[in-house]
């Protein structure tokens, strides 16, 4: 095996951003380069927004990143000859020489933010270099594997995070706003109201500043640990050195750049509302809310500012406060060997007290659905009579101070963003 990226008897190494030739819709074969694109992989989880995607334009990046077949392999190779077939056709093309890129997102709310996609060189986990905070399924880390083996292609850039209030990445962040003066290399506007713009940085001197400044770094996953675990195994089964050695990312300074970190909220299949109160038997205080749902999530937030805090919906068409758990049963229930920030988390909360002991709801597909979408998770709540759990957002310093004490939180804790567009820059392991 060679020692470079493999082993942790090496000498210390950084961050390693690589420039790669970016693989890239061709406008004139499209219908617009915002009908080809899609928010990542996990967050298109209904079939009717998948259904929508297809229906965009025929070319959608869904036909890669999530390919429909009557089974797992039968996807897979279709997304692989559908990505072949569309480089073939001139489709998708390869830009001509290796760059970095250079990714802006801009909303009509006024956030804007700005980072680097290269391809990141996979490192070990003892490496302390990409921390990730959240746990992973296997199941969905063994499809990504699957699908990115077939297609041997990084689909879709990760989403990390970097901090360059030190003034150690100076350079980087002048270049990058140096750049997004520039004409841009594409520009878009997806249906979300979000523009997006990219460039390609190809000068050596610039992508030597970028490359000796995140050498000094290391990095929080903020989007994509599956992928990221994904990356890691298909590196350990091919030969190194190699393309497998690195992985297509995109790097955010969130010093610079605030993400917006959204939680996830849980739909529980199967378990009626009035049930799920029910079985609460005093363990928490409920208090029912009359109220749309954004004066509910107001309470919720205010509420949680205090400590344990979820909302809870169903087909009764309220709202259900619940708070204050009971000390005794949090002691007997929550895992005590753990920082206290763990201990005190929702999302920590609500797995090992509520599903584990008092709702005994099983983690997995048949009985949670992860939803980012409030609304969507209320109206499906309702529709189909199971309970929707609505959670509160942890703040980005929290999952950066347990991230780097090693400590992962239950996985779909937080939600940051904006993501990265998916379909803007492909990266195919053949260029």
């Amino acid at each position: 095996m060679n020692t470079a990226g493999h082993s942790s008897a090496t000498a210390p190494r950084g961050l390693e951003l690589t420039p790669f030739r970016g693989l890239r819709y061709d406008p004139d074969r499209v219908g617009s380069l915002a009908a080809v694109t899609s928010p990542p992989y996990d967050v298109v989880v209904r079939p009717d927004g998948l259904h929508h995607l297809q229906s965009a334009d025929p070319y959608n990046i869904v036909r890669l990143i999530l390919p429909e077949a009557g089974t797992p392999g039968e996807r897979n190779a279709q997304a692989a000859e559908t990505l072949r077939r569309w480089r073939v056709e001139g489709v998708l093309t390869p830009d001509p020489e290796p760059g970095l890129y250079v990714y802006e997102q801009r909303d009509g709310d006024g956030l804007v933010q700005r980072g680097v996609i290269g391809a990141l060189r996979v490192s070990d986990p003892e490496e302390r270099l990409v921390l990730p905070h959240e746990d992973v399924m296997p199941h969905i880390v063994a499809d990504r594997v699957d699908l990115m083996r077939a297609t041997s292609a990084n689909l879709e850039p990760l989403l990390l995070t970097y901090r360059g209030d030190d003034g150690t990445a100076a350079g980087t962040a002048e270049l990058i706003e140096r750049t997004a003066e520039r004409p841009a290399l594409l520009a878009t506007t997806t249906e979300d109201g979000v523009h997006h713009r990219l460039w390609s940085v190809t000068d050596r001197g610039d992508l030597a500043v970028i490359r000796g400044e995140l050498s000094a770094h290391q990095a929080l996953i903020a989007d994509g640990h599956h992928r990221w675990a994904t990356y890691r195994r298909l590196r350990a089964e091919h030969p190194s050195p190699g393309p497998w050695d690195h992985g297509l990312v995109l790097l955010v300074d969130t010093a610079r750049y605030p993400l917006r970190v959204r939680a996830i909220h849980r739909l529980l299949h199967g378990l009626p509302v009035t049930e799920a109160l029910r079985a609460l038997d005093g363990s928490f205080r409920v208090s029912r809310l009359d109220v749309p749902v954004a004066q509910a999530m107001d309470a919720l937030a205010e509420t949680a500012a205090q400590g344990n805090a979820f909302l809870l919906a169903g087909d009764d068409g309220a709202f259900h406060l619940v708070d204050r758990p009971d000390p005794a049963l949090l002691d007997r229930t929550v895992p005590t060997d753990r920082p206290a920030a763990w201990r005190t988390l929702d999302a920590t909360v609500l797995h090992a007290m509520l599903l584990d002991h008092v709702w005994r709801v099983p983690d997995d597909a048949a009985h949670i659905a992860y939803i980012h979408d409030t609304a969507a998770t209320v109206d499906k709540a309702r529709r189909d009579g199971g309970t929707a759990v609505l959670m509160h957002p942890v703040h980005e310093d929290v999952v950066r101070d347990l991230a780097r004490q090693g400590v992962t939180m239950p996985r779909k804790s937080t939600s940051f963003g904006p993501k990265p567009a998916s379909g803007l820059v492909l990266r195919a392991l053949d260029l």
